[in-house]
C-alpha cells in the first residue's frame, strides 16, 4: 500500500501539469499533431489512478482516525500522561477527516455540473 504524502501529492500534481501543458501545444499546433511527451510522462513515473489514490487516501484517514481514539482510550484508561500528544493526533484525524470532506464535496458539485450539462 502506498502512502498519500506531500511528496507523491506534488509529484502527481507536477505529472498533471506536464500533462496539461503537452495537450495545450498540441491543441494549438492544430489536430494533427501528435502528443509529444505525454506518453513518456507517464511511463516514466509511477502510474496511479484516481480510484487507488482515493482509496489509499481514505485509508490513511481511517488509520489517523483508529490512532487518535487508540491514544484517547490510552489516556483515559491512564496508561498515557502526555496531553500533548492526545490532542496532536486527534487533530490530525480531524483535519484529515475534514479534508476528506471537502474532496467529496467538490466530486459531487463537479458530478452535479457535468450532469446538468447539455449533450
Amino acid at each position: 500500500m502506498t502512502s498519500i504524502n506531500a511528496s507523491s501529492l506534488l509529484a502527481l500534481r507536477n505529472q498533471i501539469l506536464q500533462q496539461n501543458s503537452a495537450l495545450q501545444k498540441a491543441a494549438a499546433t492544430g489536430p494533427a499533431a501528435p502528443i509529444s511527451g505525454a506518453e513518456s510522462a507517464t511511463q516514466g513515473t509511477q502510474s496511479t489512478d484516481f480510484g487507488s489514490a482515493l482509496k489509499g487516501a481514505l485509508q490513511q484517514v481511517n488509520g489517523l482516525q483508529s490512532k487518535a481514539e487508540d491514544i484517547s482510550n490510552s489516556y483515559e484508561r491512564g496508561d498515557t500522561t502526555d496531553v500533548a500528544s492526545v490532542m496532536l493526533a486527534r487533530e490530525q484525524a480531524s483535519v484529515g477527516f475534514q479534508a476528506t470532506l471537502q474532496v467529496r464535496n467538490k466530486l459531487l458539485s463537479a458530478y452535479k455540473d457535468i450532469m446538468s450539462m447539455p449533450v
